[in-house]
């Protein structure tokens, strides 16, 4: 009895605790929100859409948030990138009005939008934290529009603040690691602001983990900051590319004193190629600057590094070489988009881009010509003959291709003259062949292939 005399005040102690604190939080949730809702906006984008070898126009359903007075708007490249023909923003009062794209970057997944206000208008704004800051543990609202539920808040924690996810994810946000967090994202929350309880964005909400609940990413606002200066200063992010892939350190050994990051891989014709850096190479330093990644987690910032070199300028790597050490100058080449402009051939069936210097590379072309398929409709003319996606076209009947406006040329000529059949020049990994489509008709001849 006298135990539990003694323990009864305890558990009387942290039920009076319990049943403050969520009293305090809920205050303090309501503050942030109140400070964040007023810049919140609804945007319902068209996007240009292009698969299986068509041009398709569809609505999506995303967020955003107001930065400054004058109307500048963050959200996702993916909500209201540059192909979105045209994107309808509602604020927070239900005001629908037309935005503008300013530029986006498919690397970060970060758009700048500017709405296209009353002369004289002004708009609430958001005020943005310090991504740098952020622990695990700490409380955070995702706002947005989940399934188009517009004026949604979630609450929860940051559950890791630097979380690295590898594979194509690596592809889409080469240079950052991404804010984990169980308050829920789901679509539509894409763009909306994650906000700490002093109502500071400090996260743009960009995806959920497939499969899973309450395992959401947020893009860090620093880097989101970082993007939208350099949209509003050049129209655009400006990068530079070497032609290299890195890897941590725990990819070739177990030893935690050895330093650098790894080379795995290396384009050829690339600038890293053409300066004599091989895969297997430890990269010490980048002018000067030393760098390493033991963990996958600490790459981002060491592509970032090399990403943020000045385009067409010499860069010093210095480098360990199975125990000798040299330096090698390299001149960067500027990198060019994911997939370049992209058209749609309705004629013969297919989606075409430009070559950019990534894909010239990987497919070891000399020069930067010919066109890149990027899909081929079922049943379309390009389909039958054995056009498919991946393949470049390197000339047609003969005329060697010099870039994607001449390839369209080359198309509407042929389209055109009515003439059956079109032979192409095509290669496809290390290899080229001929193709043979034929106009008009339902079926198409490939001609043998041959090493090339």
């Amino acid at each position: 009895m006298n135990r539990l005399c003694l323990i009864l005040p305890v558990f009387a102690v942290l039920a009076a605790g319990c049943a403050t604190m969520p009293a305090s939080q809920d205050r303090a949730v309501l503050r942030a929100r109140d400070q964040v809702a007023p810049a919140m906006v609804h945007i319902r984008p068209v996007r240009e859409v292009f698969r299986r070898g068509e041009r398709e126009e569809v609505v999506v359903v995303g967020s955003g948030f107001i930065i400054s007075p004058d109307g500048y708007v963050i959200t996702n490249e993916h909500v209201a990138g540059e192909r979105s023909t045209l994107v309808r923003c509602v604020l927070s009062d239900k005001e629908e009005i037309e935005a503008e794209v300013i530029g986006s970057d498919p690397f970060t997944d970060i758009a700048l939008l500017k709405l296209k206000g009353k002369p004289g208008q002004t708009f609430p704004t958001v005020r943005l934290g310090d991504s740098s800051r952020l622990e695990a543990g700490q409380t955070v609202m995702a706002l947005g529009s989940p399934h188009g539920l517009a004026r949604s808040v979630s609450l929860g924690i940051v559950s890791v603040t630097d979380r690295y996810l590898g594979g194509s994810d690596q592809e889409r946000a080469p240079y950052n690691n991404w804010i984990q967090t169980d308050a829920a994202i789901n679509p539509g929350n894409s763009g909306g602001p994650l906000v700490n309880l002093r109502g500071e964005v400090i996260g743009v909400n960009a995806r959920k983990l497939t499969g899973a609940d309450n395992v959401g990413f947020a893009i860090p606002i620093n880097i989101a900051r970082e993007v939208v200066e350099d949209i509003k200063d050049n129209g655009r992010v400006e990068r530079s590319w070497l032609g290299m892939t890195v890897q941590a350190t725990t990819s070739i050994t177990d030893n935690p004193d050895r330093l650098g990051v790894v080379i795995g891989s290396v384009d050829p014709y690339s600038p890293a190629a053409q300066s004599g850096i091989r895969p297997g190479d430890l990269i010490l330093a980048v002018n000067g600057h030393p760098v390493h990644a033991r963990f996958e987690e600490e790459l981002p910032p060491v592509r970032k590094r090399l990403a943020d070199l000045p385009v067409g300028e010499t860069a010093t790597l210095s480098l360990d070489r199975g125990g000798s050490m040299m330096d090698l100058e390299v001149v960067t080449l500027e990198k060019s988009e994911m997939r370049g402009e992209e058209r749609a051939l309705d004629a013969w069936g297919c989606t075409v881009t430009e070559v950019t210097p990534e894909i010239m590379a990987r497919a070891r072309l000399t020069e930067r010509a010919g066109a890149f398929v990027s899909g081929t409709r079922e049943g379309g003319m390009a389909s039958n003959a054995g056009l498919g996606a991946g393949d470049i076209v390197l000339s047609v009947d003969g005329e060697p291709v010099r870039n994607l406006a001449h390839f369209l040329e080359l198309h509407e000529e042929a389209v055109d003259s009515g003439r059956e059949l079109v032979l192409m020049d095509v290669k496809r990994g290390a290899l080229t062949r001929f193709v043979l489509l034929k106009q008009g008709g339902s079926a198409g001849a490939v001609a043998p292939g041959f090493d090339g």
